[in-house]
Order: structure tokens, then sequence, then C-alpha cells
């Protein structure tokens, strides 16, 4: 049967209940108090009379606290909050979005729930703020292999506007200082990947971050880019390896384990997307495309994680990762 036709995605009763079994293993979590399992089920209550339900709808999933006497639903505290959508709709986004190799756009999300296209982008939007893992990736512990590379993708507007009013031209700037740049990390023993939108690539920016996230006896693979030099033996990091893609070189020949071929086929699935599916994004929401792709990567087949069981670790990260419509450019 297809994951699309069980209950929880088409019934609101049956939604409730799966996102409560999923998120309240120990029983009902008052978001006011915090009390665990001390609340009940309020069975039969309606809102308010309107045109369009003369009788009211019904309120799926209300519980009431013996402690604090408050209401509440298991949508308080999550993405869920405060939305208008039904909670059976929000599942079906999820899956489709988690399961969709490259993404899937707004317009056609839009289109298959039958939603209005500013709802489908403020939905995707908050569910790639629950996708984000935020902590610091401890990649290379025990001197494992760290591929390191770098891409650019779309354009910063404010850059070529720069340009263009000391030139006076219409024209853009070549190369690629007015496009956004990305930093990618992929551990190749956890198999799992990190990727940070920085506003430069300069050696003063990118080494910190890889300081961050990666462990002193890692042993690190990057290009030839010069940023890079001079990071291995004991420096910055016990070991470091390179192989020179400008001289067409992608695999060391004296050591087959010297590329980043990982991190490069990480970056072709990114911009498959990005440029096919999404086709533009600004700087300020770039971060969260790429914790898209981050979760999709390190929750995929070859991690022993198929759609179902990623969809349910997204309906895990719900919670506390509230995006609100008039704060959509903000940076965690």
């Amino acid at each position: 049967m297809s994951v699309l036709s069980a209950p929880y995605m088409h019934d609101e009763a049956a939604a409730f209940a799966h996102v409560e079994a999923m998120l309240w293993a120990d029983g009902p979590v008052c978001p006011h108090c915090g009390v665990v399992d001390s609340a009940y089920k309020l069975e039969g209550v309606r809102t308010k009379a309107s045109k369009k339900n003369p009788g009211g709808k019904e309120r799926h999933g209300l519980w009431k606290c013996r402690e604090c006497r408050k209401q509440f639903t298991v949508r308080k505290g999550t993405i869920f909050e405060e939305s208008h959508l039904p909670l059976h709709l929000w599942l079906q986004a999820i899956h489709l979005m988690v399961s969709s190799k490259k993404g899937i756009s707004s317009h056609q999300l839009h289109r298959v729930l039958g939603i209005t296209y500013k709802s489908a982008w403020f939905l995707t939007h908050r569910i790639r703020e629950c996708m984000r893992g935020g902590a610091l990736a401890g990649f290379g512990n025990g001197g494992g292999i760290v591929e390191v590379d770098e891409t650019f993708i779309g354009e910063d507007k404010e850059v070529v506007k720069a340009y263009q009013s000391v030139k006076k031209t219409k024209s853009k700037p070549r190369g690629v200082a007015h496009k956004h740049k990305m930093l990618t990390l992929i551990d190749r023993d956890t198999k799992q990947a990190k990727s940070i939108v920085v506003d430069d690539l300069s050696k003063s920016t990118l080494i910190p971050i890889l300081q961050e996230n990666i462990a002193k006896e890692a042993y690190v693979m990057t290009d030839e880019a010069r940023q890079y030099e001079g990071i291995g033996a004991g420096n910055v990091f016990d070991a470091h390896g390179w192989t020179n893609h400008s001289a067409g070189e992608y695999v060391n020949l004296e050591d087959r384990e010297m590329h980043t071929n990982t991190v490069e086929g990480f970056y072709s699935i990114f911009k498959r997307g990005m440029k096919g599916v999404y086709q533009h994004c600004g700087k300020q929401h770039l971060h969260r495309y790429a914790a898209e792709f981050d979760f999709r990567y390190n929750n995929r087949i070859a991690n022993g994680v198929d759609d179902l069981e990623r969809s349910q670790i997204a309906l895990r990260s719900v919670v506390g990762k509230r995006l609100t419509y008039v704060r959509t450019d903000i940076e965690a």
C-alpha cells in the first residue's frame, strides 16, 4: 500500500493520533507547564459557527492539563502552531519533501495539496527549518577522512547592483564574485554532510569553520585551492591531502583514497535540485535549502534510512522550531 494511502494522510483525527504517538512517547506533554502524562482529552469540542461551517468545526486532538488547567494540542510549540492548514496536509507535504531526491517546488505542492502558493511556500520553509540540525558536526574523529569543498550558485543581487552602479552598465560581473558561496564537509566514515553558507572563501573565513566542525586528528581532503595550503602536518589538522583539479587530477594515483569525489557527488544532486526544481533562491533562504539537501543526504538508503523512516525523523524534529511568517529570513 502507498504511504500516501495511510489513514493519517487523509483523516484529521488519525493525523493527530499519529503525530501524538511520534512526539509524546510517554504521554501528552503540556506545553504550558511541562507536565507529562497529566492531561485528559476533550471530546466533541467545536469552533464557533461561521458561514462556511454553520455548525462549527470539530477540534481534533484537544487536551486539557490537570495541573495548569490550560488547553493544548500537539501542534503547540511545533512548526504546525497557528497554521490553518489541516494536519494531514502537513504530513503529506513532509513526506513529499523528504522523499523527493532533488526537492519538490512550492508551485507543485500548491497544486498537489490544493492550497495557495503563498501557503505552500511558507509551509516548505517551515519544513526545511525542522530539517536543520544546527549542532557542530564533529567530523573526522579518530583520524577519519573528511572531504571539504566549496561551490557557487545563484547570484548576490546586492553585489550585482553595486557593480552595475560603479560600471554604469546593465551587464553582470564576470567570474564567481557575485555568486552565493557554500562550503560543504562530508565525513566518509559516517556518510554525513554539513553545508554552510559563507560570505567569502578567504582562509580567515573558512579555517575557523573547519576547526569548529572537524576533529584535529582528521585526514582532510580538498582540491588545490590556496586557502587550504598549510593546514596539514599538525598545523590545523594532523593530515591534509589534495588533488589538482586544474591539471585534470581527480584521484591521486599513488593514494586512491585521496579525492573529493564524494562531496562533488553531493553537489551534483544539490545543483540539479537548485537549478532544475527551485531555480531561484535568495541568500537569506539558502541555508535552509542547504539543510534540506543535507537532511536527505544524511538520511538516505545508503545509511539504512528509507522514505518512510526519513519522514518520521523529520516529524520528530518539528518541536521548538517554529518559523514565523514575518521573520523567514532569520539566522539561527
